[in-house]
């Protein structure tokens, strides 16, 4: 390095000077640069010296001049704060970097060497102090800007998200005045998902930073089920020759976005995005699109403001009307608007923006000029900066003003807390000063880090580890009205930091949508929301946003919107006919209350009587031959089992208990068992006494009662020997079925071993069969033994009613089934009664005349 003593005289021309700059002297001087206007010149074509820029070529952006003015503002109150910064002056240098590399590296190296000239490697006359630099507003000066300040280790306090710095190497010199992205990120997906947004919009610049959004939210978005209709990328223009072209591409994105079914679009993009933004819808190439009215939620990230260019005056705002913009939070310092009130061209000394701002916000043009011929208004300098559209020039300070503000009052508490902590006397600041001069610059970073205060409105400015800016952001709703004037309202807010039920909140009763959606919370999805009773099926080859509703099947149900899938309801309940509510299940078994428990109930109490009667009717005529001829004994055994058989029905009705499972198959196996087997007796007594009327026949020591009532009792043991094996090993129990009915708990008998249970009725079966086949074979017996068609016609309706019991027990539910074994044991056993003891009853009751001994063996086969 060239010693003090050796410095160089550089006479060397200046390169192009920058249009704007705003110097103001100090002690320690604060650098700052500033993206006021484009310029837009023809392409470089690198065969000859470029020409220097001309005013002509400029596109100011005037609502920017706010940030110069914030910065301003800072310093003023720090140099008359005495606490703060006591006996130094804070000056500053602002360059304007045209929203270009090429002059951001020009702007950067003249706030690093000289105020007027450089040269690289050498030092030229006058020292700047140059203590940090605040910049850029846009993520790509603030890197073009940190290559150069990185070098010298010279502090750098950014005023605008940078998020292809985020993942920046330890070392590199520069502060975050905005909160990491990535919260305002999960706000947006945050803020989707509140308002069940699904089907978006993308729209960024095409550039590196574009693409880093892109890669950022896909996945995030992805994962929790939004999808995206498009993705478009607008592109930038630095030269003449790139406008067209711009304008071709963004037409052809103004009718994608007409065209889609997304009501919601994310723009994300520089500072100067809306501008573009606001050529849409005069870029359209079709006639019909231009002139269509769609009402869009524009989701605006933080780095965009809405402002304009000097052209775009009395253009249409409808398209924003409505929008949600996430900004950076700010608030209104006290003093603030009073400085700007009283700001104009006569006041402003060393501010070189503000002539060129004066004359494109107010559209005049000052008599000074050089032209000779002035078309327009004259300005007086004393327009009122109040007066202006909110898209030219707010008095509030706006969010990046906010940054700038907070940027110098960070470098001025760590200046205090250096020079506190190394500085005993005054004669020695000067020497700190002095040390500045001699580019240490790095030594600011060690309080830097440490900086943590509240400024004037109250709120705490801190940097946390990574070197960020601790802090949250505001969700704003962009209101227009019809004097043009426009109104930012605070709605909700996204803060990392907060406790987790308000990390997001949203007011949406005091937001205000855009006309096309008449006040109704707009909807932005690619397939209506699926009713409750349906659920989502995706269509093939579309995004999963993208889908048909299908009713739920049978037994299943979806109880909110949009189900991916129908669930069964729990066992205690069933689905309602629309699929969309689970009910209670009813208890269901053969109550006594129910018309068929009725009907059943009266007919096993008819037969009981009628069997009880004729029960009565042989009891009392028991010496009469017909009662004779038929075994009395064997005839009152079969009357009564047949009685119990129409009372065993009443152990099937009502609420299944412990003691009516345990008996009702048994009691009524056996009891039916007695029955037929009374029936297989008197069949095999017919034969046998047939056989025995034969001369010489050995079966007359078989005929007798003895004969009769061993059939009765073998048979009947046998049933009751398998029906004690089945209580013993797996008794019949009470027990609930819940799935064989969907709307009904059924209360019934479990069988236990169903095994047992069907061998109960096979024995049943069996002996039915052998009576039957027996009485079939004897059919045509002599006439006085003629009982045998009569049996073998009971057996063949008993045998036909069980028969059908088999299937149609099989193919029935619930208490039905319960319904059905009673009416399968009432006709069967009315089967028996009537085939068996009617005829004998006509006789006994109605032809008296006909029981006698000599009539019965001369009767008729079709008597009796």
């Amino acid at each position: 390095m060239v010693s003090k003593a050796h410095v160089i005289k550089c006479m060397v021309d200046d390169p192009h000077a920058p249009l704007h700059q705003y110097h103001q002297p100090g002690d320690l001087i604060i650098g700052a640069i500033a993206s006021q206007a484009f310029i837009i010149s023809n392409r470089i074509s690198f065969t000859e010296e470029p020409p220097p820029p001309l005013f002509e070529e400029l596109a100011a952006i005037p609502k920017n001049y706010q940030h110069i003015l914030a910065l301003a503002f800072a310093v003023k109150e720090i140099n008359e704060n005495f606490h703060l910064l006591p006996n130094i002056t804070l000056g500053f240098h602002i360059y304007d970097n045209y929203y270009t590399d090429k002059w951001t590296y020009h702007a950067t190296i003249l706030l690093i060497y000289t105020l007027g000239r450089f040269v690289p490697n050498y030092q030229c006359e006058v020292q700047t102090n140059l203590i940090g630099v605040i910049g850029g507003l846009d993520p790509p000066t603030s890197l073009q800007a940190a290559r150069f300040v990185d070098i010298f280790k010279i502090p750098q306090l950014i005023y605008g998200p940078a998020p292809v710095m985020n993942d920046k190497t330890p070392g590199i010199p520069f502060y975050q005045m905005v909160p990491r992205e990535d919260s305002q990120f999960a706000g947006i997906l945050s803020l989707l998902l509140h308002f069940r947004w699904t089907w978006i919009g993308l729209l960024t610049m095409d550039n590196d930073n574009g693409e880093r959004f892109v890669q950022n939210v896909s996945p995030p978005f992805s994962q929790s089920g939004i999808c995206f209709a498009f993705i478009e990328r607008t592109q930038t223009f630095t030269v003449v020759t790139e406008i067209n072209e711009m304008f071709n591409k963004g037409g052809k994105i103004h009718d994608k976005i007409i065209d889609s079914k997304a009501s919601v679009v994310v723009a994300y993009g520089e500072s100067y995005g809306i501008v573009l933004l606001r050529w849409f819808p005069y870029l359209s190439e079709q006639e019909h699109i231009r002139k269509k009215s769609k009402g869009i939620v524009w989701i605006i990230t933080a780095q965009g403001e809405f402002n304009s260019m000097v052209y775009q005056r009395t253009w249409d705002t409808e398209m924003f009307h409505g929008s949600l913009s996430f900004t950076i939070h700010s608030n209104d310092l006290p003093g603030f608007q009073e400085f700007v009130r009283n700001r104009n061209p006569s006041n402003a000394t060393g501010d070189g923006f503000i002539k060129d701002f004066w004359q494109q916000a107010f559209g005049c043009v000052f008599p000074n000029t050089d032209v000779s011929k002035i078309d327009g208004d004259i300005c007086t300098g004393e327009e009122k900066l109040e007066s202006l559209s909110e898209s030219f020039f707010e008095m509030s300070m706006t969010s990046h003003s906010y940054s700038i503000y907070n940027a110098v009052y960070v470098m001025a508490h760590a200046l205090h807390a250096m020079f506190t902590s190394r500085l005993k006397h005054s004669a020695m600041q000067n020497r700190a000063i002095q040390k500045f001069q001699d580019h240490q610059h790095w030594k600011l970073h060690e309080f830097l880090k440490k900086v943590s205060f509240n400024n004037s409105a109250g709120e705490r400015v801190s940097f946390d580890q990574n070197g960020e800016f601790a802090a949250g952001f505001d969700i704003n709703n962009w209101i227009f009205l019809k004097n043009e004037s426009f109104h930012r309202i605070k709605v909700g807010r996204t803060d990392p930091l907060a406790s987790p039920d308000q990390v997001f909140t949203i007011n949406e009763n005091v937001i205000t949508w855009h006309k096309g959606f008449n006040q109704a919370q707009p909807l932005s999805v690619c397939t209506e929301s699926c009713r409750p009773g349906y659920s989502k099926k995706v269509k093939e080859g579309e995004p999963s946003c993208c889908y048909d509703c299908i009713p739920c099947p049978g037994g299943k149900i979806s109880d909110q919107i949009d189900m991916s899938d129908c669930h069964k309801c729990t066992d205690e309940k069933y689905a309602n006919k629309k699929q969309d509510f689970c009910i209670p299940k009813n208890f269901s078994f053969l109550s006594y209350e129910e018309p068929l428990s009725l009907c059943l109930t009266t007919l096993a109490l008819s037969f009981s009587m009628m069997t009880a009667l004729v029960l009565g009717i042989f009891m009392k005529h028991h010496n009469t031959p017909i009662v004779k001829a038929n075994n009395r004994d064997l005839t009152y055994t079969l009357l009564i089992s047949l009685f119990l058989c129409f009372l065993c029905a009443f152990l099937f009705i009502g609420q299944p208990k412990r003691v009516t499972c345990f008996l009702r198959q048994t009691t009524f196996s056996i009891i039916f068992s007695v029955a037929v087997s009374c029936v297989l007796a008197k069949t095999t007594t017919v034969v046998l006494a047939f056989m025995a009327t034969k001369p010489g026949s050995k079966m007359r020591k078989w005929v007798g009662k003895s004969l009769a009532n061993s059939i009765v009792l073998s048979c009947s043991l046998i049933q009751a020997l398998i029906c004690t094996l089945w209580i013993a090993t797996s008794p019949p129990f009470p027990d609930v079925d819940m799935h064989s009915l969907a709307s009904e708990i059924v209360l019934e008998c479990n069988e236990g071993c169903v095994t047992m249970f069907y061998c109960v009725l096979g024995y049943m079966g069996f002996l039915a069969t052998v009576s039957f086949t027996v009485a079939f074979l004897s059919r045509k017996l002599p006439d006085s033994f003629n009982e045998a068609k009569f049996i073998t016609f009971s057996m063949l309706v008993f045998c036909s009613v069980w028969l059908s019991f088999i299937p149609s027990y099989l193919s029935t539910k619930g208490k039905h089934m319960v319904a059905v074994e009673i009416f399968s044991i009432l006709a069967s056993s009315a089967g028996l009664l009537g085939c068996i003891f009617a005829p004998k009853c006509y006789i006994i009751m109605l032809r008296p005349e006909l029981n006698s001994k000599e009539q019965l063996i001369r009767r008729k086969p079709q008597i009796i």
